[in-house]
């Protein structure tokens, strides 16, 4: 899977959002700064995030933004999807709708399982979950694998 930088801002924007203690909303700017995403580029996500139903804004002097929803209600699957659409798609499509003649039928399958797997970890982790630097036990399972640190 590629994650882009678009995608990566976007969990890290939450997630700054996510451990905010008070009902004040954060301006883009200590966003930005706190986690070293470039303002213009925050902004942009932002925008996004709020379409996809992750945050909500305020404008004026005390405005800034929340999340739309408690924190430990958002996964990191549901920031994927606001900014870049379904989890798993092969060339646009989703894996399910694919059909694939001759030896490659069984590649649909292929397809549908890596998307399950992808469920299995970005839909247990919640915004929540990552402001407490405290992940689920089936995450921290399979990090405990040092096989999983290997570039192949």
């Amino acid at each position: 899977m590629r994650i882009s930088a678009k995608t990566d801002y976007a969990v890290r924007a939450a997630v700054e959002l996510a451990a905010v203690t008070d009902e004040h909303p954060l301006k883009s700017e200590k966003i930005a700064n706190a986690q070293g995403i470039p303002l213009r580029f925050l902004e942009n996500i932002l925008v996004q995030m709020r379409q996809g139903g992750i945050v909500i804004s305020r404008r004026g002097a005390e405005g800034g933004y929340r999340l739309a929803e408690p924190a430990d209600r958002i996964t990191v699957a549901d920031v994927i999807r606001a900014i870049d659409g379904p989890l798993a798609a092969v060339a646009g499509e989703r894996p399910e709708k694919l059909t694939f003649d001759g030896s490659a039928e069984p590649l649909r399958d292929v397809w549908v399982a890596v998307r399950a797997s992808l469920r299995d970890v970005l839909e247990h982790v919640t915004l929540a979950d990552l402001a407490a630097g405290a992940l689920p036990d089936a995450v921290r399972s399979r990090t405990a694998d040092p096989d999983a640190w290997l570039t192949r």
